[in-house]
């Protein structure tokens, strides 16, 4: 049996199912350990796994939630070892059982902790590349959720923008590679952010639900320290118009699990 001895209490871990929790079978055979009413895996997540191009020693997720990305990105052996931060003490248990259930309790360590805290000690030293899934919504825009845990899951409440990529500066090396998933309507503020924290945008793309739509998420590749340059990709559309099947594109993801060929 495995413990977390950062959290404030000593939890055991253990993989059975809680009655307000569930269990699915994802891609890539991976098994996931979810809230009924929390943040479950979505688009979102999995297209910022597929976004994370190159194998890397040593990664960090910031905001790991139930681990999905994290858990996406070593089952196609993208890194060696992940350090996912996670600020709710809940969801970063949630993340330790879910890296027992795969079999991968050896190359992620979790550590519940706010992303404004955290530094190159916490990751044992500088690292190769940093993903996040942020809040996409300020504290104060739009209605509360029913629970906190959403409400942090969901808002500024433990950071802004500017902290995830200020977090993300204090951590990489010079070079490293910080892949976010974002609001397009937002954009203007996360690469503001990202100029501040000397991490340069270097490729994007733009999610569309469909062809008709508008875009409805933005993946932003940046890179640290390195010189202005930015590669826009051709769209990707999710769904054919007037469906719920997929496009040959979003097919493509899934099957290679990468994004390169929109490039």
């Amino acid at each position: 049996m495995l413990r977390l001895n950062n959290f404030k209490e000593e939890y055991m871990i253990n993989v059975n199912l809680q009655p307000d929790e569930r269990l699915d079978e994802i891609n890539e055979n991976l098994s996931l350990i979810q809230k009924k009413d929390g943040l479950t895996f979505g688009t979102d997540a999995f297209l910022l796994a597929a976004f994370m191009k190159n194998r890397v020693k040593t990664a960090a997720d910031f905001g790991s939630g139930t681990g999905v990305a994290s858990l996406l990105c070593l089952s196609k052996n993208k890194a060696d070892k992940f350090y996912d931060f996670e600020v709710q003490e809940k969801f970063a248990y949630l993340t330790e059982r879910n890296a027992v259930l795969n079999n991968f309790s050896d190359k992620l360590k979790v550590i519940c902790k706010d992303i404004r805290d955290v530094g190159p000690n916490d990751t044992e030293g500088w690292i190769d590349a940093v993903i996040s899934n942020p809040p996409y919504l300020k504290a104060t825009e739009g209605f509360a959720n029913k629970t906190d845990e959403m409400n942090i899951a969901r808002r500024e409440m433990n950071g802004t923008i500017y902290d995830f990529c200020d977090a993300a500066n204090r951590v990489l090396r010079h070079g490293g590679i910080f892949y976010t998933v974002y609001r397009p309507d937002r954009l203007a503020e996360l690469i503001h952010a990202l100029k501040e924290n000397t991490l340069e945008p270097k490729r994007i793309v733009t999610v569309y639900p469909d062809s008709k739509s508008k875009p409805s998420l933005v993946l932003v590749e940046n890179k640290k320290g390195a010189a202005p340059s930015v590669k826009l990709s051709r769209p990707l559309f999710t769904y054919k118009d007037g469906t719920r099947d997929y496009t040959d594109d979003m097919n493509t993801v899934y099957d290679t699990s990468s994004l390169d060929f929109l490039f």
